[in-house]
Formats: structure tokens, sequence, C-alpha cells
């Protein structure tokens, strides 16, 4: 399904499915089921009083919030207040919270009423953030100086925003995503950016209105807010969850909720099978699987199609630069083992050598995308975006060289062979190692530290860290752990901590991190 003409904005296509399809359920969450009609209409009235309240053309919104009908209509709120939105995931600490929100210039908050310990504080600290709307009891946002209830806009504000006069080419979202520096980046994507995005991801998923898509992944994820953005385009059903904490309660969901599309990372496959050979999972009503992050196992094929037995599994590879790279053909699963397919509609990839070169078939070499799906760049950072962004094929066209190496067979199948910077992928995110690096150097006892991502089956790549103790210290791997759990998001937690007596360093004192991924120095 392609976006019609009238269809160039991201709002657009809520507005489109609340007047074609309005009494069809576009979210359901545990608490509650909304239709399209009331999902636009609560979108409508955020954006109103986001304009009421100052937000102009260009602004940014940010959402701080767990999956939630609330979260979605919030989204499009600010789309339709002519504002780029920037979703914020709600296990995100105050330093890093305080950080993406001054970077991005967030003009609004809207935030669950549990996170207002977290958020208030800094709303009030940043100058440029002048509306803070609470989602919770309005009695207790009231409490909460400086905080409107979501509520209470939604129950006084008309549904009548006013046009922003946007085009395409405006920026429509801020994607935050780990830096190589330690400090989270903004990819900047334009409404033609998203919305030729989510129309190619629904033509080859060969998905339809009827369908019901399960998300249990955060909207801050991009995996997590796109199935949001399909359902929506679409006019089918999101079913939401507020994660995987409990995956026999997703099983009973799917079934509840006739689900027939089943996106996840390999961790969540990985409960499920384990949860299946112990007793066996029937989910009949699923018609599609959808995997990124970490590479899905071949083996994981056979048992999830028992558990699926009509399901379609796409093996996919994407980064938050253009969202989705290349998909496997499901009939071609068994036949192409390792690979992750050919582009997605609409698109062109490239392998070259380091001159530049085209690779030859089965050469290595690093993947650069062609596309209306390519970020417009990073926010503020124009280094980062010009390493990025390189020469095209054609003069003022830039293309994203994805630093990662691939190969290519002779039929244009791709295979992933690595990653060529420090960024771990891992659960499907990004982490910085000098992020992850900084809290830790913070802790009582730790003198240095070096983190590396190391190879994972379920993860795709573990969180690891070598510390090396102050003289006398008294640190155990669990104090280090739960110091990072006090500093960072779950992902971002080392699975591993190896305490060493001095990390491998270079004639000019930088940490060899090769070293350590190839091998556990002597331990202390």
């Amino acid at each position: 399904m392609r976006p019609s003409p009238t269809r160039r904005l991201l709002h657009e296509g809520l507005a489109a499915q609340a007047a074609e399809r309005p009494g069809h359920l576009a979210v359901a969450t545990p608490e509650e089921r909304v239709t399209y009609a009331e999902l636009h209409d609560r979108a409508a009235r955020l954006a109103r009083a986001l304009q009421d309240a100052g937000v102009r053309r260009g602004d940014r919104v940010a959402v701080f919030a767990e999956n939630s009908a609330t979260a979605v209509a919030a989204l499009f709120a600010a789309s339709t207040a002519g504002a780029a939105f920037l979703v914020v995931n709600p296990q995100t600490k105050a330093d890093k919270l305080r950080y993406v929100l001054a970077d991005a210039g967030a003009a609004a908050l809207i935030a669950d009423l549990r996170l207002a310990p977290v958020a208030a504080p800094i709303a009030s600290e940043l100058a440029h953030l002048h509306t803070l709307l609470l989602d919770g009891p309005a009695d207790a946002v009231r409490a909460v100086d400086g905080a409107r209830s979501v509520a209470e806009v939604l129950a006084t504000t008309p549904p009548d925003p006013r046009p922003t006069g946007a085009i395409p080419l405006d920026l429509a979202a801020l994607v935050y995503t780990s830096g190589s520096t330690g400090n989270p980046k903004g990819v900047m994507l334009s409404h033609q950016n998203m919305v030729f995005t989510q129309g190619s991801l629904v033509q080859y998923l060969r998905l339809g209105p009827d369908d019901r898509i399960l998300n249990v992944l955060p909207l801050a994820f991009d995996y997590g807010l796109y199935q949001a953005l399909m359902a929506v385009h679409l006019g089918a059903t999101l079913v939401l969850e507020p994660s995987f904490a409990f995956p026999a309660q997703i099983v009973r969901r799917v079934r509840d909720e006739g689900v027939t599309v089943f996106p996840g990372v390999p961790t969540v496959f990985a409960t499920l099978l384990a949860m299946h050979r112990k007793e066996p999972i029937a989910m009949p009503s699923v018609r599609r699987i959808t995997n990124t992050a970490a590479h899905l196992p071949d083996d994981y094929v056979p048992p999830l199609r028992e558990m699926c037995p009509d399901a379609l599994v796409f093996k996919m590879y994407g980064l938050t630069e253009c969202k989705r790279v290349c998909y496997l053909e499901p009939e071609l699963v068994t036949s192409r083992p390792g690979s992750v397919g050919r582009p997605i509609p609409g698109t062109e990839v490239f392998v070259r050598r380091d001159d530049g070169t085209p690779a030859a078939p089965g050469e290595t070499g690093v993947l650069y995308v062609r596309g209306p799906h390519v970020m417009m760049g990073y926010w503020n950072l124009p280094r980062e975006t010009d390493r990025m962004l390189v020469p095209g094929l054609y003069p003022g066209e830039r293309m994203l060289c994805t630093h990662d190496f691939f190969r290519k067979d002779d039929e244009g199948f791709l295979y992933f062979v690595g990653r060529s910077d420090d960024i771990i992928k891992s659960r499907g995110e990004k982490v910085s190692p000098v992020e992850v690096e900084n809290a830790l150097a913070s802790v009582p006892g730790v003198r240095e530290v070096a983190v590396v991502g190391v190879p994972d089956d379920l993860l795709g790549q573990a969180v690891r860290a070598y510390v090396v103790r102050d003289d006398g210290a008294v640190l155990d791997e669990r104090e280090v752990r739960r110091a990072a759990a006090a500093r960072l998001e779950a992902f971002m937690v080392p699975r591993d901590v190896v305490f060493v007596d001095a990390l491998p360093k270079t004639d000019t004192g930088k940490v060899r991190k090769k070293s350590l991924m190839e091998g556990v120095p002597p331990s202390a």
C-alpha cells in the first residue's frame, strides 16, 4: 500500500483513517481500546493545546512515557501542530533526559505522571521548555508545579488545530541513538523520509488494514515506533504492550486479540522458544514474524513455525539513519542461510572497497544506501553528518555510508559481516561504550574502565566491562552492575564485569579494545 497524494505529511495518515474507518479499532492496550476517530480526536486536541501554549512549526515536542494510546496520540499531535517529536525511553535517567531535552531544544514535554519526579525538575530548569503536560489523574497532576493535565486538556480544548503550512521536507522526528562520543545523537527524519519508509515496509511485509500488529518494544526504539506508524498508515490495529516483561501474558494477548503480526528481536523469540520447549505454545493467528537488531539464528525458524504454522518469517537489517536497508523474502529463509536479503522497495545499495570501487561478489566491503528513507542528518552535528552522508551517484546527492561490513553474492543477496565502529548493538538497541564508561568511571573504587561488545547468540552483542580497581578498593561485580543500573538504562548495564590489573594500551596510552575483544587479559 503506497501513500496517496493527499498523505504527504505523517499526521495526514491518521486524519485519513479517522475519516475512512472512524469506528475501526486503532490501539488496544491492557487498559483501553481506542478507535481511529477517538485517536484522531485526542491528537487534534493535544495539537491545538500545544499551539495555544506557543508551540510553532519547527519546534520540538518530547514524549517521555510508557507505551500507551496517549503516547501514540502525542506523536501525531506534535506532527499536526507543525512540530517534530522525539520519544525518550521511560527508563532514561535524569542526566541523559536533561541532555536530550537540552540538545533538542524541546519546547514541550508530554510525560507520564509517574515520571514527573524525573521530568518536572528538568523541565523547570530549561528556559526553552515552556510546556509540561502530564498523563495521569488530574488531581495528582495539579500538585506538580508548572504542569497541566492531559486529561483536562482533552476535556477542554477544541479539536481544531490551526494549519501550519508544513511541507514534506520539514523535520518530523528526532530519533536519538547512541553516539561514539558518549552522547546520544538525534537522527533527523523528515515527513518525506517517514511516509516513504512506512509505505515501503508495509509493501514488502504484505500487510493490510485488517492486520493486528503487536508491539512490545518501546516507542523510543525506532522498530517499536514504526509498528505504530505502520498501523496508522494502513488503518490496522496496534496491540500495544508496555514491555515483554511477562511473556506468558503476551502469548495470551496474542491469542485474545487475534494478533497477525509479531515483531521482535532475538531475545524475545529465544524466550518464547524456551517456553515452547517446556510446554507447547500455539499462536495460530500470527501471519507475520519480523525480526531485526541481532541476526535471527536459522535454527529458530522451524520452532517459530511450530508455534505459528501460517506465519511468514522475515529476516531484516537496518539502522536508525534510514530505518530499514534490506529484507529476506520468507520463502528464501531456508535456501539463503545467513543472508539478510535484498534492498527494500524503492531503494538501492552498494558494497564498496576502501577506495570506493565496487566490491566483487563475495568480497567484503562497506555498505552504502540510497533512497528517500535516508536521514536528513544528525541534529546539530555537521561533522558526524558528513561522516555518514557522503557524495552519491549524482551531483548534489548524498547517500548513507553505514560503516558496516557486508558482502553481496552474484544474485545481489546481502550478508552482514561486522561493524566498523565501537557502537555495541545489544537487544536491538545501540549502546555507546563511552557512555557506559563515563557512568562506571564515577563509581567509587573504579580507577579505569573499558567497555566492549562481545558476540552473543541471543543479544547480538553483550556489553562487557573491564574494570581496574583502585588500590585497596573492595568492589565486586554486583556492586558495579548495581551502580550501572542506577545511572543507565537496563539495556546498557554490562552483562559481564571482568576485574583486571591493567588495561592493554598502545604506546600513546589508548586502550586497545581489539585486544579486549579477542581475549580476556589476566584477572586481578
